[in-house]
């Protein structure tokens, strides 16, 4: 096992808010990054108060996406608070923001005077558009980078509007995205000895997720249908990808299926994928071995016409089964597929809880909480998850670190300036 962490020693400003920033610092302080979480003095991050569960206790929304980090309070529209800031400049290695275009120019932060001030410091930041966009002004959330970066068109039923994911592929994915970009030039500075600005839009974030359907688009235009959609051969094609249902999005037919009890259970289903080079093992698991050799349902292109009659002679033989009772006879034959997990099944799976993919962490006001710990696992060591920090609550600490004496600190605080 490593005696430090791998980001040891990186000190980070996070001068985000909501999600994309702080998923993407959040990761660098569960690698050992010291980061340290610039809030207003007046109210902090606004996830703070958004959809509370505990009256004036940090939200979940909150407390999720800043775990191992540090807090400090300050006013940056002062003279002193922007000082402040330049010290934390002078000393740090990384800062991230996600602020709306421009804003960090009109406080006095642009990138070249941060690049003055500290050469060697990488400069992360999230926008929506790129700068290239015609919509680089914009304001962007999740749902409207997943509309923009081409996931909303391309999800939902057919028959149906465009439909957003669950999945913050706008935010947290945008934040992932970023964390690698900040450590990739945390490697370059090694050579160089600088650092860059390193940048994000969350439309190109959500794009990268989709290239599978830019693929798509490119083979339409190109031969004017999509033979692993419903829609062939059967339907009809426009000059733009569809809309696919539960298709799979790989050339493998999938899609989810009712199992017993789904008259009362919003999630007795399963992913079930027909994988063509085991479709004779397949047929052998379904109780169907006739339709290995059957010149019908022999080949992929032979059962695309009636691949929903397949499906629903599956979704008999599933009829009597749990979506955990079809899975364990299904991961026999090596069929590719998965139980639909609702949260709360989620929430309380002990593989998760064992892995510290869902971790409990303690916090000062709420006492304990279920949060989302890393995804990423490693040989040398497992990132221990702590609660996320109060508002302001290493303030002092951080300007004793920064050379303030008491009397300065109080003098802050009675400016409010912290």
């Amino acid at each position: 096992m490593m005696d430090s962490l791998p980001l040891t020693g990186i000190k980070v400003i996070d001068f985000t808010g909501v999600q994309a920033g702080p998923a993407c610092t959040q990761l660098l302080a569960w690698f050992g990054a010291d980061v340290l979480k610039v809030e207003r003095t007046t109210g902090g991050d606004v996830t703070r108060h958004q959809l509370q569960d505990i009256p004036d206790v940090d939200a979940l929304y909150f407390t999720m996406l800043n775990s191992n980090k540090r807090s400090l309070a300050i006013d940056t529209k002062t003279a002193a608070g922007l000082a402040v800031m330049e010290k934390l400049i002078r000393r740090s290695d990384v800062l991230v923001e996600n602020f709306a275009p421009g804003a960090m120019d009109r406080m006095g932060l642009s990138w070249e005077h941060i690049h003055e001030l500290n050469p060697r410091l990488i400069y992360g930041s999230v926008k929506g558009f790129n700068d290239e966009s015609a919509w680089a002004d914009l304001k962007v959330y999740e749902n409207v980078a997943q509309a923009a970066g081409g996931a909303a068109s391309t999800t939902g039923f057919w028959d149906g509007p465009p439909t957003i994911s669950a999945a913050a592929l706008g935010d947290s994915n945008t934040g992932m995205h970023l964390a690698i970009g900040i450590l990739t030039a945390l490697i370059g500075r090694e050579q160089t000895g600088r650092g860059q600005k390193v940048s994000v839009a969350m439309q190109d974030a959500v794009l990268n997720l989709c290239r599978v359907k830019l693929r798509d688009q490119e083979r339409l235009e190109r031969v004017g249908y999509l033979e692993e959609y419903p829609q062939y051969p059967n339907g009809t094609f426009t000059d733009v990808v569809p809309r696919g249902g539960n298709a799979g999005g790989g050339g493998q037919p999938g899609w989810i299926l009712k199992c017993k009890g789904w008259q009362d259970d919003p999630n007795a289903y399963i992913y079930f994928t027909i994988q063509e080079q085991n479709w004779a093992r397949t047929c052998e698991a379904i109780g169907k071995p006739e339709w290995a050799t059957d010149p019908a349902y022999r080949t992929a292109k032979a059962r695309q016409p009636h691949i929903f009659d397949i499906f629903a002679d599956i979704e008999e033989w599933l009829a009597d089964k749990t979506k955990y009772e079809a899975v364990d006879i299904l991961r026999a034959y090596e069929v590719p597929c998965a139980p639909v997990l609702s949260m709360k099944e989620i929430a309380y799976d002990p593989a998760l809880r064992e892995s510290g993919t869902v971790v409990e962490v303690a916090h000062k006001e709420r006492g304990t909480y279920l949060t989302v710990g890393s995804p990423i696992k490693f040989s040398d060591f497992k990132p221990t998850i702590t609660g996320a920090p109060l508002l302001g609550e290493h303030t002092d600490e951080v300007l004793l670190e920064l050379g303030y004496d008491g009397d300065e600190i109080a003098d802050m605080h009675a400016e409010k300036v912290v």
